[in-house]
């Protein structure tokens, strides 16, 4: 039977939900953790998802504040620091640990093209500076850097970074960092490649970053149910799920306009406003009726549950 980790599970990449001015919206935030929360999930905030490189330093710790007060009992709360100066990303994690953040997570400075020893040093000092366990983010599609996996592994041993992360795509990374990693209990392996996730968790995968979680935590819920009780056909169907929806709001769009189609759909479903921070912008009112439409028509054909809040 798999071991549990410490960090492991459903750790949904939250988008910060704005308002009009441009300021955190608390009332959204409370109703997303909730969402996230009641499936058992944790929240994982100030990521990609969470447009955070946009966003400003006062909205960033006002969504630490608020995120540390909603908390559960038990639960743990991961959140980005990422920047391109590493002194700042220090002072984040400070911050952090000091308003009550469990986790830190951060990528690689993505402006000068990096050595693998110049990364390796980054990662070590910033692991050696915070106060907080450290997850390394690798993200390719933002960064331009994959973070070698011969590297990634020797910074596993560090008594300070527990797990990474990883959004590439790239079946056979995921392959080799499931063989790396499943049997270590001191590192954990996050995949944030959705259309992957079952695969992940039934060859050993500790965990899921998945940004669809923000509407249907659920699917991902029921996933690791399924994988940790073996049910491969549920994991399967869910898989489906996953793959219909993602595709709905990721299908043919770059980054930042898939974000705008996530906060859509989020907003059609009461969680949120479509508000995002500049330079990202909403998806035009035809754009949001036609995901509204696409959503509808999935739910209806799969037999989904689709999330509303007044």
């Amino acid at each position: 039977m798999k071991q549990k980790k410490k960090y492991n599970g459903l750790v949904v990449p939250t988008i910060t939900p704005l308002t009009e001015n441009y300021k955190l919206d608390h009332e959204a935030v409370e109703k997303i953790f909730d969402n996230i929360f009641n499936y058992g999930g944790v929240p994982f905030i100030l990521g990609t998802t969470g447009e955070a490189p946009s966003l400003p330093d006062d909205v960033k710790i006002d969504f630490i504040k608020l995120a540390a007060r909603l908390k559960q009992p038990n639960k743990l709360i991961y959140a980005g620091i990422s920047s391109n100066c590493l002194a700042e990303s220090i002072e984040m994690a400070k911050k952090c640990a000091d308003e009550g953040i469990d986790v830190a997570v951060a990528h690689v400075p993505a402006y000068f093209t990096l050595t693998e020893y110049e990364i390796k040093k980054y990662f070590e000092t910033l692991a050696n500076s915070i106060p907080l366990p450290l997850i390394i983010y690798n993200i390719p599609a933002t960064t331009d850097v994959s973070i070698q996996l011969n590297l990634l592994n020797d910074l596993s041993y560090h008594e300070n970074i527990v797990g990474t992360k990883d959004s590439e795509r790239n079946y056979d990374r995921l392959q080799q960092s499931i063989k790396l990693w499943a049997n270590r209990a001191d590192f954990s392996h996050f995949l944030g490649w959705g259309a992957q996730s079952a695969h992940a968790l039934f060859t050993g995968g500790d965990g899921l970053v998945p940004s669809t979680g923000n509407l249907f935590p659920d699917i991902y819920y029921k996933m690791i149910v399924a994988a940790d009780n073996n049910d491969e056909p549920s994991a399967l169907r869910l898989q489906k799920h996953s793959n219909l929806v993602g595709d709905l709001y990721q299908g043919k769009r770059l980054l930042g306009e898939s974000l705008a189609a996530l906060k859509s759909l989020m907003e059609s479903a009461g969680l949120c406003r479509s508000v995002l921070m500049p330079p990202l912008q909403k998806v035009s009112a035809e754009n949001a009726a036609q995901l509204r439409e696409g959503l509808q028509k999935i739910a209806t054909r799969e037999n989904l549950n689709l999330p509303i809040y007044q």
